[in-house]
């Protein structure tokens, strides 16, 4: 069986992800659902392969669904412009989530340090803190 006439199975084995995510892809317009063939089995080429590892790695980046069948829908014509635009937007929001991670981090690494120098009997400072008593 070579990559022209892959099953379901094979498909979702190939792109490393379960055959149910495969089904979800083709009920959210993401993957077309080939015809069945002889034998009433549907077959899966080289094609969709490379578009469920392009929905991957796209979510790996941070795109949702909504915005990857947003992407597969540029990257049918010449819409580099537009598919920039939408990688520029995506990374704004990852910079602004790091940032606000990295405010996280110093926060609970501030709370971590208080608890060394707080005093017996007195109280837990992490505790304090977060219920507004610091």
């Amino acid at each position: 069986m070579g990559a022209e006439d892959m099953t379901i199975g094979r498909l979702a084995q190939a792109a490393e992800v379960n055959v149910e995510t495969i089904r979800y892809y083709q009920r959210l317009g993401l993957l077309p659902t080939p015809p069945r063939g002889y034998g009433a089995i549907r077959r899966y080429g080289p094609q969709d392969l490379k578009r469920v590892r392009f929905i991957k790695r796209a979510q790996r980046l941070g795109f949702s669904l909504e915005e990857i069948e947003h992407l597969l829908k540029l990257s049918a014509g010449e819409h580099c412009a537009e598919t920039k635009a939408l990688a520029e937007q995506k990374l704004r929001l990852v910079e602004e989530k790091l940032a606000d991670l990295q405010a996280m981090e110093a926060s609970l690494k501030t709370l971590i340090q208080a608890c060394g120098t707080g005093r017996s009997g007195c109280g837990c400072p992490i505790i304090d803190n977060l219920s507004g008593e610091a």
